[in-house]
C-alpha cells in the first residue's frame, strides 16, 4: 500500500503563496523507497526545523539555508521550504564577483536587488557570500586592469613586408595578380574579414582584390582599395557565396608600381587565428604567396622596409635566469671560494617564496676570497645601458664589495657598483652602469662578482635582475606596471565593488563574509602557519589572487574598511555590520586542525592591520566515513575544531554544512542510489553529533547560527557534489533521516525514532 501525508501535500500550493507565517505547514511529503515505506514514517512527526531552536537561550541564533536566488524570487517549492523551516538565506551564486561584474567592469545587482525584496517581504534575513574570495572572479576585466600599457608610437618603417611589384602599366587590371593560396576552401556563407598595411611607391586608386577557386568556379569580388605613399589599415569584410574559393588575389596592373603588403590577417569561420600564417612576413619569406608566374609580380622586402608603429624608445631585457630562485635553473649564478656554501632558504624578501642563502665560513685574506657570481651573455660594448636590482640581507650589518668580469672568475675591472651596504633586514640594491671603452669602461663584462670576503656571515638574496636598455627599432612601448601600481589599481577595484554591492543591498544585509577560503593547506616559508591562497600554491587561469597583489597583511583589512566605510554610507547602522572569514577543511583531523589554527593565526595579522573581524566561519562539507577509526578521528577534530573556535570569543557560524558518504577516509563519494537505509540512518547521527557539539561547545553569546548547504539531494549532472545524498530533503522534496538528525541536533535530543509502523488508508 502506498503511503501518502494527504495534509502536507495539500498544503502545498497555500504554501507557496502564504510567505512564511504559517510555520505548521508542512509542504512535502515524507514519502520514500516504495519497498520500505515504513522505515520512513517517523520522519512525519517532526515540525518543521526552526521550531527546534530554543529562542530563549539563543535569541540571535540564525538558521540559514543555501539556495539559488532565482529559484526564491520565483515563489516556488524553495521558497516554501526555506520560508517554513529556516530564519536566513546564502545565495549560492547571485551575490559573487563573477555573477554581477562584467568583462569591461560594469555592475548588475538587479537579481541582487530582487532578492533583496523578496526576502524583506518574507522576514527573512541574507548572509552576504561572499566580498572577497579568488575564486568566481571576472579574471578578463581585473586582468585587464593590471596589463602592461602600451604607447603607441608613430608609423613607420621596420621588419619585413611583402612587394606588389608591376614594372610596366597595362590596360587590363589583372595583368598584374598575386595570390595566397589557402590549404582548404573558405566555407561558404560565412562572413570573414580580410585586414593589412598598405603603402605604395606612389599613390594608387585602382587596387582590387578577388576571391577565386583553383577548379575554375566563379571569381567573387569584394572591392577595391586606394593606397597612398604612407602605411594605411586596409579593411573588407566578405561572405563567400561559392563553396570551392581557396585564393586570395591582389590585381594591380594598371600602373608601374610597388605596392607594400604588411600584416595581412584572414579571421572568420571555426577558425581560432588567421587562416594566413605569417602574415607580417618577418621569417623573410612570402610562403604560400604566388601568382601565374611565380616571383614576376611578388617578393620580400629588404629588412627595415615593413610595416612598424612606434618611434623607437628604450625597453629592459632581462639576461639573469631564475633571478627570483623559486626555480632550481642555476645557469645564471656562480658560488666559488674560501669554502663558500648556498642553500635555498624561505621565506624571501616578500614574506613567500625561497631566497638565496650564501655562507662565508671566515674572513678572507682578499674581499674577493668569497663570492657569488652572476653572468649573462652577449658581453658588453660601449654604449650598453644595465640596471641592476637585488633585495639583500645578512645575519649582521656588512659591506659586499662589486667587481667587474668578463666572465666568471676572470677578472675585469675592481669596481663594478661600488660598495652595497647590507643591514640585517630586507632592502632594494639598486645600480645602473653604462658601458664605456676598456676595462676602466667595462667593455667585455660578462660576469659580476659580489665579494663576500670581508665577513663572515650568510647573506641572503632575491629577485636579482640585470636587465640591458634595447633601443626599439619600432613598434609600440610596453610598460609594465610597478606592484605599488597594481596593489592601488586593485584596491580602487575592491572599494568599487565593495561600494556598489553595499548600496544595492541598501543596509538590509548586516551579516557578510569578507573574505572567502583564504588559507591554503600548505606552510612553504617554514614559519609554522599555512600560507594564503596564491598564484604560486593555485590555479591562476581560473583564479584572480587579490592577495597576490594587495599584500597579504593588507588584503582583508582593505575589505572590511571598505564593508565598513559603504555599509554605514548606504543606511546601514554601523553596530549591526557583522565580518567573518569562512573557510573549509577547518575540521582536518589529518593535521590536527592545522588550518584553523592558521586560520586564527592570520586573523590576528589583519586585526593587527586594523580589520574588522566578528566572526569564522566554517564551511563543514563532510563525509561520514564507515571506517569506524576514521569516524572517530573526524569526530575529534570536530569537537577540537569547536573548542579552538569558542577560545576566540568570536561569532562562530557553521556556513556549508552538508554531508555525503565514503568507505574510508579521502573515498570517493557513494552515490545517492547505492546509500542503504541503515547508512542514511548513521549520517543522521552525525549531522546531530555535528549540531549538539555545536551547541555544547559554542557559548551561547558566540552562536551566529548554522546553515544547511544543499536542500535537495545533488543531481548526477551536478558540479557539486555530483550524485551524492547532500541533502535533508531528496530531489522530490520528501524528508530524508539526515532530516531527522539535524533537527534532533537542534533540539538536543531525539524527537522521533524510526518506526516499522505502516499508515492505514
Amino acid at each position: 500500500m502506498k503511503y501518502t501525508n494527504k495534509i502536507l501535500l495539500g498544503a502545498l500550493a497555500v504554501g507557496a503563496l502564504s510567505g512564511c507565517t504559517d510555520d505548521s505547514m508542512l509542504p512535502y511529503d515524507v514519502g520514500a523507497k516504495p519497498e520500505s515505506l515504513s522505515q520512513y514514517e517517523y520522519l512525519n512527526n517532526y515540525d518543521v526545523l526552526k521550531s527546534y531552536v530554543d529562542r530563549t537561550e539563543n535569541p540571535n541564533f540564525k538558521l540559514g539555508i543555501a539556495l539559488a536566488a532565482t529559484d526564491y524570487i520565483n515563489g516556488d517549492q524553495v521558497y516554501s521550504l526555506a520560508c517554513s523551516n529556516f530564519d536566513e538565506m546564502t545565495a549560492g551564486n547571485e551575490m559573487k564577483y563573477a555573477s554581477i561584474v562584467s568583462d569591461d567592469g560594469t555592475m548588475n545587482f538587479s537579481t541582487v536587488t530582487s532578492f533583496i525584496d523578496a526576502a524583506r517581504q518574507a522576514g527573512m534575513t541574507i548572509y552576504g557570500h561572499t566580498l572577497a574570495w579568488h575564486s568566481q572572479q571576472n579574471n578578463t576585466y581585473l586582468n585587464s586592469l593590471i596589463a602592461p600599457i602600451v604607447i603607441p608610437g608613430e608609423a613607420g618603417n621596420g621588419g619585413y613586408c611583402m612587394i606588389l611589384k608591376n614594372a610596366t602599366a597595362s590596360a587590363n587590371i589583372w595583368d598584374a595578380q598575386t595570390w595566397y593560396q589557402l590549404p582548404t576552401p573558405l566555407q561558404s556563407g560565412t562572413t570573414y574579414t580580410l585586414s593589412f598595411m598598405a603603402r605604395a611607391s606612389a599613390a594608387y586608386n585602382d587596387t582590387q582584390i578577388y576571391l577565386q577557386c583553383s577548379d575554375g568556379g566563379n571569381q567573387e569580388y569584394p572591392g577595391g582599395f586606394n593606397v597612398g605613399t604612407e602605411w594605411q589599415q586596409i579593411n573588407f569584410t566578405f561572405t563567400p557565396t561559392g563553396a570551392t574559393v581557396d585564393k586570395i588575389a591582389f590585381n594591380f596592373g594598371t600602373a608601374a608600381i610597388n605596392i607594400y603588403i604588411d600584416n595581412v590577417s584572414l579571421t572568420g569561420g571555426s577558425a581560432t587565428e588567421s587562416l594566413i600564417p605569417n602574415g607580417d612576413f618577418e621569417d623573410g619569406t612570402i610562403t604560400g604567396w604566388t601568382g601565374w608566374t611565380p616571383g614576376n609580380f611578388e617578393t620580400i622586402s629588404e629588412d627595415g622596409e615593413g610595416y612598424s608603429t612606434g618611434g623607437g624608445g628604450v625597453s629592459l631585457e632581462e639576461l639573469i635566469t631564475n633571478g627570483d630562485f623559486e626555480g632550481d635553473n642555476e645557469t645564471s649564478y656562480v658560488i666559488q671560494s674560501g669554502g663558500t656554501t648556498y642553500e635555498y632558504v624561505t621565506p624571501g624578501s616578500d614574506g613567500t617564496g625561497r631566497a638565496l642563502a650564501v655562507t662565508n665560513p671566515q674572513v678572507q685574506a682578499n674581499d674577493y676570497g668569497s663570492q657569488m657570481i652572476f653572468n649573462f651573455s652577449p658581453a658588453a660594448v660601449p654604449g650598453d645601458v644595465y640596471e641592476f636590482s637585488v633585495d639583500v640581507r645578512a645575519d649582521v650589518e656588512c659591506a659586499i664589495t662589486t667587481q667587474a668580469q668578463s666572465t666568471p672568475g676572470s677578472y675585469l675591472h675592481w669596481n663594478m657598483f661600488g660598495d652595497i651596504n647590507v643591514t640585517t633586514e630586507w632592502q632594494t640594491f639598486t645600480s645602473t652602469v653604462t658601458i664605456g671603452t676598456g676595462a676602466e669602461g667595462l667593455e667585455g663584462l660578462g660576469a659580476v662578482a659580489l665579494n663576500l670576503g670581508n665577513t663572515a656571515t650568510t647573506y641572503y638574496f632575491d629577485n636579482l635582475s640585470f636587465k640591458k636598455q634595447v633601443e626599439n627599432a619600432g613598434g609600440d612601448q610596453t610598460i609594465e606596471m610597478t606592484p605599488e601600481e597594481k596593489k592601488d589599481t586593485l584596491t580602487w577595484a575592491m572599494d568599487n565593488w565593495i561600494k556598489g554591492m553595499m548600496e544595492a543591498c541598501g543596509g538590509y544585509v548586516t551579516t557578510w563574509e569578507a573574505a572567502n577560503e583564504t588559507v591554503s593547506g600548505a606552510d612553504t616559508d617554514g614559519d609554522g602557519w599555512y600560507d594564503l591562497q596564491s598564484a604560486t600554491n593555485g590555479d591562476p587561469e581560473t583564479n584572480f589572487y587579490w592577495q597576490d597583489y594587495l599584500g597579504n597583511e593588507d588584503y582583508v583589512p582593505i575589505v572590511t574598511k571598505a564593508a565598513e566605510k559603504y555599509f554605514a554610507e548606504y543606511g546601514g547602522n554601523p553596530a549591526d555590520l557583522k565580518l567573518f572569514i569562512n573557510d573549509y577543511n577547518l575540521e582536518s583531523w589529518w593535521d590536527g586542525n592545522q588550518k584553523l589554527k592558521s586560520l586564527i593565526h592570520w586573523i590576528e595579522v589583519w586585526e593587527a592591520n586594523g580589520a574588522k573581524i566578528d566572526g569564522i566561519g566554517t564551511q563543514m562539507h563532510v563525509s561520514y566515513i564507515l571506517n569506524e577509526a576514521d569516524q572517530k578521528a573526524q569526530e575529534d577534530a570536530i569537537v577540537n575544531m569547536f573548542q579552538l573556535m569558542a577560545a576566540t570569543g568570536k561569532l562562530i557560524k557553521i556556513s556549508e554544512l552538508d554531508m555525503g558518504i565514503v568507505e574510508k577516509a579521502f573515498g570517493e563519494g557513494i552515490k545517492t542510489e547505492n546509500v542503504t537505509f541503515e547508512q542514511q540512518l548513521k549520517m543522521a547521527e552525525f549531522y546531530q553529533f555535528i549540531i549538539e557539539k555545536y551547541f555544547e561547545i559554542i557559548p551561547a553569546a558566540q552562536r551566529y547560527g548554522i546553515t544547511q548547504w544543499c536542500i535537495t539531494d545533488s543531481p548526477a549532472e551536478s558540479g557539486w557534489r555530483g550524485g551524492e545524498p547532500v541533502g535533508l530533503w531528496d530531489l522530490n522534496y520528501s524528508r530524508k533521516p539526515a532530516y531527522g538528525g539535524f533537527a534532533n541536533g537542534l533540539a538536543g535530543e531525539v524527537i522521533a525514532e524510526p518506526s516499522a509502523s505502516v499508515s492505514n488508508e
